[in-house]
């Protein structure tokens, strides 16, 4: 620790405000401790130390990891390391708590248990959020916590991804970080260099370690060589090892062994000394320690760190005895040293890399075979092995390497390291595989890829498909061709994707694969922006759903996409809900059809939920989104599924009104989309929700710089439909904004477009109604048409919220007598459907109607519902817009007093009428839950409810629903 002190105020100084700042209740008080430097400056010492300075805090909590030149490609070793102590201490019950809904995917990941039978690839993504989690459940319990991260820049990919994105979220948690590393980025392996500067930029205290001043290492050499060691040698030695610490200390013990005197005379030997001190030969290291006890060192190179000595001593072919007498020469020549619990670790990670490198070629490839099945053997598994595996000779086409990696591969993938998995694939190709099975690997190596990389599925999914590189089973091409064109589809290629399906179904002749194949065809087909023949699509899927003759899921899939197809043809609603009713098994998705199920992918249940949002049937779309929204967390799938899922439950929040949730959803999904690539379509379809929804808020500013931010603009996603609309929602915008010219023009080319489609939905795409109000001013009898145009197409949909928001639009453009009749029906027909802002909007119009021909009586009761309503939704400016139309004209901007005690139970649902009458006479939450047997949780949203309805809070309930007066006449009370 010589010239550290200033680095270890620092650490003193973190750990005291940490634990001082938690025991005065502090919780967001985490931060980031960094030392670099070039290697050999001290790193490993100072880590030390802070983890003994951090051992001695009472009720402290220390993990300690150390990255490996040999293990960078393990997947989770440095978080494994850190966790699995303080994990596997938790008793059964806190473990659970710390896990949640994550323990099917965390613990896999850290080695805690092995993945359940018939378990599914994890994301990544999956896994690190996974990790989140149990880290803000962990953290409090484990109080004040220090994470210390030796040799970062050795750390496995999947770590440091973690790791540095932990980082920013460590200041909400009571969590110090300290991380040393190296600070030249040629020093940090090619796959994580672009995470250093991120973990530099993060660190709120960085200490780049400087080499030792001469007064340290000439306190150094005199205490190893005596007070005579002249100034003159010291002065060069300093000079010749640059004040580095590790360089001394090999320096030291070559100056020993060569018994050489520390007087200036001998100076000039120290620069030839150092060239064998510090960069060990084979020669070198043969000389000093011997052929068998360098095998034996060679051994645990490969290891790593934390090394097995009964692993070490069969790797290397030795006796026990002779693995004894390797480990005391090792030890005596401070290569190897012991850890705390009994395993090997080196002095110095320099001095591993030195031996590693000194391996012959040959060698190292015949030691990494034995060190695969030597690990295998002793019951680590193909995880731990397969490091060694991808590292042996290959060009011998041997069966037995092949099958392994290939299972390695699937574990790899069990684990949310699909990198690790693509490697051992990569490597069984060199083998190479035989040529009946080589197909299969490329196509095993494509599906690897499928939540990372889409560019890599694609490559390697056409080279499977390929007849030159070898036959592929006929149910493994049908698979091949879906993920191929579904990789295709998520990347934005949907044309292709449908004709890479369709050429295949062409050439399948099982019935049931060719269906499967067909479908997808029709499914991509549905998701284009345009199409040459939809109407003539349409019609032949409506023959293919006319033609099955079973409730396979193969057929229900066939359904589903009728059902999808008839909603956006704007066709009888009641037909489309037929159809996704079908598809469903007692309300929930069929087996075959899950949102996880790999055979169909989540796009098959996206439709049903869809389906199901734009036919007014959102209760049952919300159930299916929040289903897909837990099921993609459980198997750890965190990218574009979950994302999609966001959107789905966002878009059915938006289209029932609740604007806030729906705003939360939506942002989500967008920042999910973001992590994965720029301007996917998830990312246009968020987008455009997100601005109906800032809108319907009164946030038109807002919404149009949001979408200005994005380009959310013509020309749109070229290929891929927006969900709704893109140029419908852009045309709303422009309207919002006063922009009539442009909003024309761009509403116009969309309906040209949407109708030589047949796409005729005016929920989905409203560009009809808002057309009409762009151009009303300018071409009133033009507009009149368009508007009557989308009131019979929502009239032909058969939807309340259809007619009754195509209705409101059409009033826009009437004026009097006519406005207020439109508006009346506009009302009762929102007022039987789930649209919540609609319904607000039509309310709120109507009064507004109503006072303008004189009605003030009605249009004051209208407005205050509307009120009510808007509040309830969150549109928070046509709150302001209504309270304005009564104020303006000398009516009360709120309701005079509460309501009547009968009206105000009126608006009560059974349920929440239940839970008033328990509130009010004092049962407590809990006990309601109890009493009616239902979960916390609902009980205390019909209570919320209850409240806001009331206008009031659990003290005055009673007297807000008359209830007080009830319960003093009944006897007993």
């Amino acid at each position: 620790m010589r010239d550290r002190d200033a680095e270890l105020r620092s650490v003193e100084a973190a750990v005291d405000r940490l634990c001082r700042e938690f025991a005065a209740g502090g919780t967001e008080i985490g931060e980031l401790l960094a030392f670099s430097g070039r290697p050999g400056i001290g790193k490993t010492s100072l880590l030390h130390e802070v983890r003994r300075i951090a051992s001695l805090r009472e009720g402290a909590t220390v993990l300690f990891a150390r990255g490996g030149e040999q293990q960078f490609k393990e997947p989770y070793h440095v978080l494994r390391q850190l966790l699995q102590p303080v994990l596997t201490k938790l008793e059964a019950d806190e473990f659970r708590q710390v896990m949640g809904t994550w323990e099917e995917v965390v613990g896999p990941a850290m080695g805690l248990k092995q993945p359940k039978a018939g378990a599914r690839r994890l994301d990544p993504q999956g896994v690190r959020d996974g990790l989140d989690y149990v880290l803000t459940q962990l953290a409090p319990r484990r109080a004040p916590m220090v994470m210390i991260v030796d040799d970062l820049h050795w750390a496995d990919a999947e770590s440091l991804s973690w790791l540095a994105k932990f980082a920013v979220r460590s200041g909400e948690l009571p969590v110090l970080l300290v991380f040393a590393f190296r600070e030249d980025e040629n020093d940090w392996p090619t796959e994580t260099q672009g995470l250093r500067r991120g973990v530099l930029d993060l660190a709120s205290r960085k200490h780049e370690l400087s080499r030792l001043t001469l007064s340290s290492v000439t306190d150094m050499i005199r205490a190893e060589l005596g007070d005579k060691a002249e100034d003159a040698f010291c002065y060069e030695f300093w000079n010749v090892v640059n004040g580095n610490p590790f360089e001394a200390g090999r320096l030291l013990d070559q100056v020993r062994e060569q018994e050489l005197e520390p007087v200036e005379e001998n100076s000039r030997q120290l620069r030839e000394l150092a060239v064998d001190a510090t960069g060990m030969t084979l020669k070198s290291w043969l000389d000093r320690l011997g052929p068998a006890t360098l095998r034996f060192a060679w051994a645990c190179a490969m290891l790593g760190t934390d090394i097995r000595v009964d692993l070490a001593t069969r790797i290397s072919t030795q006796s026990t005895e002779g693995a004894r007498e390797s480990i005391k020469q090792l030890r005596k020549q401070r290569v190897l040293t012991q850890a705390p619990n009994g395993n090997l670790e080196f002095v110095h990670p320099l001095i591993a890399s030195s031996i590693y490198n000194t391996m012959p070629d040959a060698t190292r490839l015949g030691m990494h075979g034995i060190a695969a099945v030597e690990i295998e053997n002793a019951g680590l598994g193909l995880l731990a092995a397969s490091r060694h595996l991808v590292e042996t000779h290959s060009g011998e086409g041997d069966d037995r390497i092949v099958k392994k990696l290939r299972r390695a591969a699937v574990e790899h993938q069990l684990i949310g390291a699909p990198e690790a998995a693509q490697r051992c694939l990569h490597r069984a190709l060199n083998e190479p595989p035989a040529d009946d099975i080589k197909a299969e690997v490329l196509y095993e190596l494509g599906c690897s890829a499928l939540l990372t990389d889409p560019g890599a599925t694609v490559n390697q999914l056409r080279l499977a498909l390929d007849p030159d590189e070898g036959p592929l089973r006929p149910e493994l091409r049908v698979d091949a061709t879906f993920r191929l064109s579904e990789v295709l589809a998520h990347s934005g290629e949907l044309g292709q994707a449908a004709l890479v399906c369709q050429e295949e179904a062409e050439q399948t002749a099982e019935p049931a694969r060719r269906q499967r194949l067909q479908a997808a065809s029709f499914m991509w087909h549905a998701f284009r922006k345009s199409e040459e023949d939809g109407p003539g699509r349409s019609a032949r899927l409506a023959e293919m759903c006319r033609n099955l003759t079973g409730r396979e899921a193969a057929d229900r899939a066939v359904l589903a996409m009728r059902a999808w197809d008839l909603t956006l043809r704007g066709a009888s609603s009641a037909e489309a809900l037929a159809l996704a009713d079908e598809v469903l098994d007692g309300g929930r998705l069929p087996k075959g059809l899950g949102w996880t199920d790999t055979t169909w992918g989540f796009e098959l249940p996206s439709m049903l939920c869809l389906t199901y949002i734009y036919n007014d049937r959102i209760a049952q779309a919300e159930r299916l989104a929040a289903d897909a929204i837990i099921q993609f967390e459980v198997a750890g799938w965190s990218g574009a599924h979950r994302g999609f899922a966001y959107f789905l439950m966002g878009l059915a929040r938006f289209r029932r009104g609740l604007l806030a949730e729906a705003e939360d959803f939506l942002r989500r999904a967008y920042r999910i989309s973001e992590r994965i690539g720029a301007k996917l379509p998830l990312a246009w379809g968020a987008v455009g929700v997100l601005v109906d929804t800032l809108i319907a808020r009164g946030r038109v500013e807002e919404a149009w710089e949001e979408a200005n931010l994005f380009g959310f603009h013509p020309p749109y996603h070229p290929t891929a439909m927006v969900l709704p609309d893109a140029a419908s929602l852009y045309g709303k915008l422009l309207v919002a904004k006063n922009r009539h010219a442009g909003a024309a023009a761009s509403l116009t080319e969309a309906g040209a477009q949407l109708e030589v489609r047949g796409w005729r939905n005016t929920v989905w795409a409203p560009w009809a109604g808002h057309l009409a109000i762009a151009i009303a001013s300018d071409e009133p009898e033009r507009a009149r048409e368009y508007a009557q145009k989308a009131v019979r197409d929502a009239r032909t949909f058969g939807t309340a919220s259809a007619i009754g928001s195509a209705l409101r639009l059409q009033a826009r453009i009437e004026d009097g007598q006519q406005a207020v009749e439109l508006l009346e029906q506009a009302v009762e027909h929102l007022g039987q459907s789930p649209a919540g802002y609609e319904h607000a909007v039509a309310l709120v119009d109507l009064g507004a109607a109503l006072r303008r021909v004189g009605r003030l009586e009605d249009a004051q009761e209208y407005l205050y519902q509307g009120i009510e309503l808007a509040q309830h939704c969150s549109a928070e400016k046509l709150v302001d817009r209504a309270r304005r139309e009564l104020a303006n004209y000398g009516l009360r901007p709120n309701r005079l007093g509460l309501h009547d005690f009968q009206e105000t139970l009126e608006t009560l649902s059974g349920p929440e009428r239940e839970v008033a009458n328990l509130a009010v006479k004092g049962v407590p939450p809990q006990r309601i839950a109890e009493q009616l047997g239902v979960h916390l949780s609902l009980v205390n949203r019909r209570l919320a409810a209850v409240y806001r309805k009331a206008g009031t809070g659990p003290d005055g309930l009673a007297s807000a629903l008359g209830l007080q007066q009830r319960l003093e006449e009944e006897p007993g009370e």
